[in-house]
């Protein structure tokens, strides 16, 4: 009884923990509901009630350097080895031929990058210092790894929770904010622009060498990009070689999963009240959504600009799969191109810039760290 006293005391004396309780409850809504990233937000939202339960004398905090859930995130995510297996999973996962089929989607993969920077800037401008600016621009990767890997190394103290939210929260809206952006800056008949797609075969020594070249190439550029590079090649490594079948399962499935549910309830765990219901909170949801609307646009206005001086025009929507959240902007573009026209198939281009785009977060990424690493 005394325990249960003291519980409802430390509830009344902290209301924004009860308030974390709504928004958990919404996270949880949201993955079961609607169907948004429910691999990801619905750890996320239960860990966000877990780190939320009052704390009494004697009995530790679940989510304090002594409780599970501290444990683990000290374990996975304050080390960077959750984001970094979840990477091999990714790789696994990855088909990179439609890229090596045609590789001039890479420029897409860069440009759909642009509003990482644009973000950083502005985050500047709303008073955050350069570490934290630089790990909400991160936001604008549209990829939930590279943000915690990021926000994990740079973030302050009680800034990883809402980036990762937020990152994950409008990675899982893409369907609604990318056709928004796209029919606001681009008519009808670009739109319809069909877009030749020769089928040509891809030799096995070629999709292994791939892998192996691409993590030498950005070891050496940028040395910083290794971990993150390195092993989302050497997940893909482990799908193109075709010995190690086991294994490449084992990682697309197992591994997928244990660390997606360690590293979504970790992540809830960092969502203490205090921190998590603050005005940086809502400054970073606006940037990460003003970060998402620049992604889409930079890429389809890059595709518009490139479209002045070819002779095969290319379909706008393409450029905004540039973006890291695959494989789902890539059907969000050929949704888009069907409704247009019933018989224009992009789905092939779409991936290909959406594979691109994968790799480009990563080195967006990693130019991050690079920079603020010799800040530091």
């Amino acid at each position: 009884m005394t325990d249960l006293l003291l519980g409802f005391e430390a509830l009344i004396a902290e209301p924004k923990q009860i308030a974390m309780y709504f928004i958990g409850g919404f996270l949880i809504y949201l993955a079961i509901k609607k169907g948004y990233e429910p691999m990801l937000l619905l750890p996320i939202g239960f860990g966000a009630i877990l780190s939320n339960i009052p704390v009494i004398p004697g009995i530790p905090d679940i989510a304090g350097p002594d409780g599970v859930l501290g444990i683990i995130k000290e374990a996975g995510i304050m080390n960077e080895l959750f984001p970094a297996l979840i990477f091999i999973a990714i790789g696994a996962m990855i088909d990179f031929e439609p890229l090596l089929k045609m590789p001039s989607m890479l420029f897409f993969g860069a440009a759909a990058q642009f509003g990482i920077f644009m973000t950083l800037i502005f985050a500047l401008l709303l008073g955050f210092d350069i570490f934290d600016a630089a790990s909400i621009g991160i936001i604008g990767a549209a990829d939930g790894p590279t943000a915690i890997f990021v926000a994990s190394r740079f973030a302050s103290e009680g800034l990883l929770g809402p980036i990762t939210v937020t990152a994950y929260s409008y990675m899982s809206l893409v369907p609604i904010i990318q056709p928004m952006v796209i029919k606001r800056i681009t008519t009808k008949k670009e739109r319809k622009i069909r877009m030749e797609y020769k089928e040509r075969k891809i030799s096995r020594t070629v999709k292994i060498l791939f892998p192996i070249l691409v993590t030498i190439i950005a070891g050496i550029i940028a040395p910083v990009s290794v971990t993150l590079i390195g092993l989302l090649m050497f997940g893909n490594l482990i799908r193109v070689s075709g010995v190690v079948d086991r294994l490449s399962k084992s990682a697309q499935n197992e591994l997928a999963n244990l660390v997606t549910l360690l590293l979504g309830i970790a992540i809830g765990s960092t969502m203490g009240a205090e921190e998590f219901i603050t005005w940086n909170t809502a400054k970073i949801m606006g940037l990460g959504l003003f970060a998402f609307i620049f992604d889409t646009a930079g890429g389809v206005l890059f595709a518009k600009f490139l479209n002045l001086f070819v002779k095969r025009k290319y379909n706008p929507m393409v450029g905004a799969a540039g973006i890291s959240a695959f494989p789902m902007s890539s059907r969000v573009i050929q949704k888009l191109a069907k409704e247009e026209d019933p018989t224009n198939f992009i789905l092939m281009q779409a991936v290909s810039a959406n594979v691109a785009g994968q790799i480009g977060s990563i080195i967006a990424g990693s130019v991050i760290i690079s920079m603020l690493a010799r800040i530091n």
